[in-house]
């Protein structure tokens, strides 16, 4: 192991511990972390900030961007406390059914969407559905983000990772369908199992709330009819355009900051009103962490831990797997998925091409370690990391290991149903 390798490691590890422990700000930690990789020569400028492989994902940082700009214009509407007032109503005021309702909104919603996309909307009407029946609303939150993962990790445009390992693999959006959408189903209600078990102390209803919101209009809480409009118009202009990604070959960044534009000049909305609910501290975040995780993909760090992999596991298919599938897990809860899937892919192609006939078995188990994985910590996946800006926002901040106790819990148990899936299903 080279000093370079050394350094690197020392320079994430205690980046990360600084995150985990909030001794620090976590963006001063990112930020900070990425400075040392650089002033080091760990990576360098044209690595860190233009290389799709080992530098920022603008890509990531657009989408969010656009979309956060988006979902800023909407709030002004009113549609987020009218979609409260109706999620509320339908549950009849009972938190553990308001819950399910918002974990099975959000797990549909990021298989047709993407993750991050999906929470970035469901998040402000969760804030205002527990303000109203004065809710503690970090419960509702944590199984909304774990939500989101699981959903997304069921389509080929669900979580960015499947688009990685789709392209590689020549996997189609209904391979995805067939062999990872019914885990997610079995796995999203196992979620809602746990999440009445681990959060029970937060269903406890006010009647009297409960009866206020219950006489509540949805229609009298949109402010704006005209900027609704133009915004619901924006947003499925937006929405068809990530579907259409693969016939109009336009970046879902590209559609995200075109509808953005778009919102923001046909409306009354000024730019300042625009750009005052975007979550700059997250944008920055992701941006440190980027820099940091491909700093060990540019010492070839990761590159020879996925080397390594694929020299002592090559010869048994079914072992592979599942210690494919169980390191994944363990990488995606640590460092960023989309990294580690774009340095694995290659190490899987070459293991899946000597293992016919189950070759195609070990793309499954990264996809399902890789994007369930991302549970596990608040840094494991972007709409972790989004959530959590959004809650420090709003006033009720979810630490890194509030989210990380209950996310080790989920992602265990999708692991212990994982590993019997593969097993039994393809072998």
């Amino acid at each position: 192991m080279s000093w370079a390798h050394v350094a690197a490691l020392v320079v994430f590890v205690g980046a990360y511990v600084l995150i985990a422990t909030e001794r620090v700000h976590r963006v001063a930690a990112a930020l900070g972390g990425a400075a040392l990789m650089l002033a080091l020569g760990l990576t360098d400028g044209p690595a860190a900030f233009y290389s799709a492989d080992t530098g920022i994902d603008w890509n990531v940082i657009f989408l969010l961007f656009g979309m956060m700009v988006i979902v800023g214009v909407i709030r002004r509407t009113g549609l987020f406390e009218a979609l409260a007032i109706h999620a509320a109503k339908r549950a009849r005021g009972r938190p553990f059914l308001v819950l399910v309702l918002l974990v099975l909104i959000t797990a549909v919603a990021s298989a047709l969407l993407d993750n991050v996309t999906t929470v970035l909307l469901v998040a402000p009407v969760t804030f205002l559905v527990c303000e109203r029946l004065a809710l503690p609303v970090v419960p509702y939150l944590i199984a909304e983000v774990m939500a989101s993962n699981i959903g997304g990790a069921a389509t080929l445009i669900g979580d960015p990772p499947n688009i990685i390992i789709g392209s590689r693999a020549g996997l189609s959006f209904n391979d995805f369908l067939v062999n990872v959408a019914p885990f997610c189903v079995v796995m999203t209600i196992v979620l809602i199992g746990l999440c009445r078990v681990l959060f029970r102390r937060a269903f406890v209803s006010d009647p009297t709330l409960v009866a206020e919101v219950m006489a509540l209009s949805e229609r009298e809480a949109i402010r704006d009819w005209r900027l609704l409009w133009q915004s619901l118009g924006v947003l499925a202009l937006v929405l068809l355009g990530f579907v259409l990604h693969p016939v109009l070959h336009y970046e879902p960044s590209v559609v995200a900051l075109l509808g953005a534009g778009l919102l923001v000049l046909i409306s009354t909305v000024t730019v300042e009103d625009a750009l005052a609910d975007v979550e700059w501290e997250t944008l920055v975040f992701f941006m440190g962490l980027f820099v940091m995780v491909g700093a060990l993909v540019e010492t070839g760090i990761i590159g020879g831990l996925s080397d390594w992999f694929g020299g002592v596991l090559g010869g048994n298919t079914e072992v592979t797997a599942v210690v494919l599938l169980l390191v994944s897990m363990v990488l995606s809860g640590v460092i960023d998925n989309i990294p580690y899937v774009a340095t694995m892919a290659p190490v899987v192609a070459e293991l899946a091409r000597h293992q016919s006939p189950h070759g195609h078995v070990l793309w499954w188990a990264l996809a399902l370690g890789a994007d369930l994985g991302g549970n596990a910590t608040a840094v494991g996946a972007s709409a972790n990391v989004v959530v959590l800006g959004m809650a420090k926002r709003y006033g009720s901040p979810i630490s890194f290991w509030h989210f990380t106790k209950y996310g080790v819990l989920v992602t265990l148990v999708s692991a212990a149903l994982a590993v019997p899936y593969v097993l039994v299903r393809y072998f």
